[in-house]
């Protein structure tokens, strides 16, 4: 009997494609790994699954850069989920953002802000009766160009009415920093992260390539008193994204 191996080609490569790219000897000046159809450079073997080692070596190692459904390069965005949100951020006007991004280009695009009332879902988390009126505001994210987040947040009328939160601008330190200011500022936050794939929408409003997830987040605030004022949906690209949390033991 022929004695096959038991795992694909593309499975066998990574490891040998990892020395040539780290090596820099088939493509020196790329930082994406070797061309599909270049030569290993002892074996003179044509590394014709290019694609699918690249693949698995920035699942498995994290060491190449991320590309868009254009194929372009992306370096994945640091999220920093514990000191993103410190009240001496928001607190002090600066975006929660701006410890995330660094010197990238951010744009914030499909602004959506309305009064609406609240779903189900949505009141079981803030703790409000079925029906009762909240402000959304939806938003995609694009950093370098690329989609890499959308959002959408609700937070109780009662609360938010007539207030900066509910304009396309909320003004430094974003609507946090518009919370302490009537009385509301978050002292407390719970994040719930899942990943899943996404719906037709979602990598349509992402730009994804085929077959990449999205990880969802869904971030509570808590006002003193433990009020809920704020529900914040998250969907993000997983490619474009490190979730890093940093903190004392």
């Amino acid at each position: 009997m022929l004695d096959l191996p038991s795992r694909p080609p593309h499975r066998r490569k990574p490891p040998d494609v990892r020395r040539v790219v780290r090596s820099r000897v088939v493509h020196p000046r790329s930082d994406r790994g070797p061309p599909d159809g270049a030569q290993h450079p002892q074996t003179h073997q044509r590394l014709a699954s290019g694609r699918r080692p690249r693949r698995a070596l920035t699942s498995r190692s994290g060491f190449m850069t991320g590309q868009d459904v254009s194929g372009r390069s992306f370096r994945p965005l640091r999220r920093r989920g514990i000191q993103r949100l410190a009240q001496e951020q928001w607190g002090s006007g600066r975006s929660v953002w701006s410890t995330d991004t660094e010197d990238r280009e951010l744009v914030v695009d499909q602004i959506e802000v309305r009064e609406e009332d609240a779903n189900g879902r949505v009141c079981d988390v803030l703790g409000v009766a079925a029906g009762t009126r909240v402000w959304a505001r939806s938003r995609r994210f694009v950093l370098d160009g690329k989609p890499v987040l959308f959002a959408m947040s609700y937070l109780p009328s009662d609360v938010v009415a007539d207030s900066a939160i509910t304009q396309v601008d909320t003004g430094p330190g974003g609507a946090y920093a518009r919370l302490a200011e009537l009385g509301h500022a978050p002292v407390h936050f719970r994040e719930e992260i899942r990943s899943r794939m996404p719906s037709a929408d979602e990598a349509e409003r992402l730009s994804l390539s085929m077959g990449t997830p999205v990880i969802h987040i869904v971030r509570t605030a808590f006002a003193e008193g433990g009020r809920v004022v704020e529900v914040n949906e998250m969907t993000l690209d997983s490619a474009s994204y490190v979730l890093e949390y940093d903190f004392d033991a």
